[in-house]
This record gives structure tokens, sequence and C-alpha cells, in this order.
């Protein structure tokens, strides 16, 4: 599971059970701002899964994980690719490129890249500088079939293409210097939640 939130983990475990599966790791992209983790009441209740996290996100985990790392699952892997820039310690998953590994291949990218948007940089470590190194040199160079799955999106959308959001995302599409002059002028809210879950998320989500 990536990316577990704590209000769904009765949810994830009861299609976990349904399918017959065995939940290996609850893996994380980053220290989430504006939820708490579900990593570790799923630890609790399901023996034997672990936490994964970047070691470069400051946070606990069972086991930690740089840029090309592979995480193995079944006859699957999920590969890491540093992209920092939302959080000094993002990541994004990438399913393998061997030819056993699912077509299209899928990239979980967390907050680093939205569907038609990106993760603010503006709090735990960010920068727009990059950010936009970040996703140009580490998702937009997938095949253009790529799935991307981001960690949320507030319109109502699950998935997106990297050929996609190379034509069509509005930010990302810039060059670099358009690109930090949105970003500052953002001027977005304090997010209401991270003084609840950044300490949570920086232990697993359990205090």
């Amino acid at each position: 599971l990536i990316d577990p939130v704590d209000r769904t983990v009765d949810r994830d475990i009861s299609l976990v059970k349904e399918l017959g599966l065995k939940l290996v790791y609850a893996v994380n992209t980053h220290v989430h701002a504006d939820h708490v983790t579900g990593s570790g009441l799923l630890k609790s209740k399901l023996p034997g899964a672990k936490s994964i996290i970047s070691k470069a996100s400051g946070a606990e985990a069972d086991l930690f994980v740089e840029h090309g790392d592979k995480i193995p699952f079944g006859d699957l892997f999920l590969e890491v690719r540093s992209t920092p820039g939302h959080t000094s310690g993002c990541v994004t998953y990438v399913t393998g490129d061997e030819l056993h590994q699912p077509r299209p291949r899928l990239a979980f990218t967390g907050d680093a890249l939205l569907i038609r948007g990106c993760g603010r940089t503006d709090f735990q470590g960010g920068s727009s500088e990059q950010l936009y190194h970040s996703v140009h040199s580490q998702i937009f160079t997938l095949p253009k079939d790529t799935f991307v799955y981001p960690a949320h999106d507030y319109r109502g959308f699950s998935v997106s293409t990297v050929g996609e959001e190379v034509e069509f995302n509005p930010r990302l599409t810039k060059d670099r210097e358009g690109f930090k002059r949105i970003m500052a002028d953002l001027k977005l809210a304090y997010p209401k939640m991270i003084d609840v879950a950044v300490p949570a998320n920086l232990v697993c989500g359990l205090q």
C-alpha cells in the first residue's frame, strides 16, 4: 500500500483480506502534512507488514530507501526515484523496467507531480528549483504512456499519464524561471493538518 491514511485503514485491511493478499509493505512517498499515515496502524493490525520511507525524510520506519533502490514484492518490484522539492525527502515509486513487469509502467508520484499541478514548495524543506529539476529529470523522462498516480487530487481525478502532464500541466510546462514565479505567487494558506500530521508521520503515524 502506498501512502496509506489512518482513517481508511479498516477499509484497506478489508480489501487485502477479501483479495486473499498478504500486506508486505506500507510505503510512504514523503512525510505528509495533510493527513496522518496509516502505516503504524496497518503494522499493528497485520503482523509482518513493514513500513518504508526515504532515508532523507528523517522519519521513523522499518526500512529506509534511497534513489536507485528496488522494493521487491512477489514477482514485481518498485524502483525508487528521488524527487525532492515538495519536501526534502520526497521519492517517486516506479514499477520496474523489465519484461515481466507491468506495461505500461506505473509511477506513484506522491505530491511531487499531481494531475495538472504539483505540490507546494514553501515548507518542509521545499524548493521550487529542486522540484522542477526532480519532475523533469525523474518523471518526465519516463515513457509517455506511463500512468501517473499522485497521492491525491482535489478535483476527483485518480490517474494521468506522463505524456499528458508533459503537454498539459499548467505549471511544469513552463520554463524553470516561469515555474518558480508561479510557485512564489501561490500565497497558499497554512496547511490545516500540518501541526498534527507532521509530528505523527515522523513516528510512523503512532504517537
